[in-house]
């Protein structure tokens, strides 16, 4: 009874590393496919859409570390729908391959943020059926309230941990999913993962040490100040990877990667420079 146990193993290996099988050894549909599963490349969702948010961003073309498997094989699977040239399928998260996701999301039914460019867990697993398998899933969560504004799960669950780091409270003066509600915002606040913090009455050290905080766990923050445009001070702050950012957020948090301040004059970041986590990558940590 164990030899043709033995013999499908064999098959199965032999499948497996390219080799003939040899004569006799017996297969099944249930181990090819099981093969072909596991040949299967594993797109990491975390670090595609990290790439997603740099690299358009970028002055040349370097590769955000860790992203290229996983950006080659979107890019692969999107170049197999017709929606991107060969040219582009290069592991490189840039313009084109943005504006090909985002055609492949309208194509699936999906508007507004759902079809911003940046891949959500549904239409990045969609989009990779009998191509790849997805790891390290990322969800903005359900819409809540967070001091009479609208924010969504993940970006409360940051903001209490970094409360929790700075041991005081962090007062929201601004949310999430905002679309024009202020117009000095540019933007950023049109969809989820961004929210400004009211400083008033804080010390300079204060206000040094929320932006240390928010930065540790995991957004792209800067103190914000009257000479910078015309707002009040604030902190204004990013969840990085949330993938219910505005386009105008995407940027602010790729230009975060690269060590400017997330204004449209793109100069130097002038916040404390701390190692750079995403949400996830700091929960690991832990």
């Amino acid at each position: 009874m164990r030899r043709p146990r033995l013999a499908v193993g064999l098959a199965a290996l032999c499948m497996a590393v390219g080799v003939p099988a040899p004569a006799g050894a017996a297969t099944s549909d249930t181990t090819t496919q099981s093969v072909t599963t596991a040949a299967r490349p594993v797109v990491d969702m975390e670090a595609t859409v990290l790439a997603a948010q740099i690299d358009p961003r970028r002055a040349d073309d370097t590769l955000t570390p860790g992203a290229k498997s996983s950006v080659l094989a979107v890019e692969q699977a999107l170049q197999a729908k017709n929606l991107l040239d060969a040219q582009w399928v290069d592991g490189y998260f840039g313009t084109t391959t943005v504006t090909a996701y985002a055609a492949y999301q309208r194509s699936l039914g999906y508007t507004g943020l759902a079809a911003n460019g940046l891949p959500g867990t549904t239409s990045l697993t969609k989009l990779g059926l009998n191509r790849y398998t997805v790891s390290k899933t990322i969800s903005p969560g359900a819409k809540v309230q967070r001091d009479g504004f609208v924010v969504n799960a993940r970006t409360q669950a940051m903001l209490a941990e970094a409360q929790r780091l700075l041991g005081s409270a962090l007062v929201v003066e601004q949310g999430s999913y905002n679309p024009g509600g202020d117009p000095t915002s540019a933007g950023t606040h049109d969809g989820g993962g961004v929210v400004d913090i009211a400083v008033a009455g804080l010390t300079a050290a204060k206000r040094t040490a929320a932006v240390r905080a928010l930065r540790q766990v995991g957004f792209a923050a800067w103190l914000r100040s009257p000479s910078q445009g015309d707002w009040p001070w604030h902190i204004h702050a990013v969840a990085i990877n949330d993938t219910d950012l505005s386009v105008q957020a995407q940027h602010q948090s790729g230009d975060y990667y690269l060590g400017l301040n997330g204004l449209a004059n793109r100069g130097p970041d002038d916040g404390p420079r701390i190692p750079i986590k995403t949400w996830e990558q700091y929960q690991r940590a832990q």
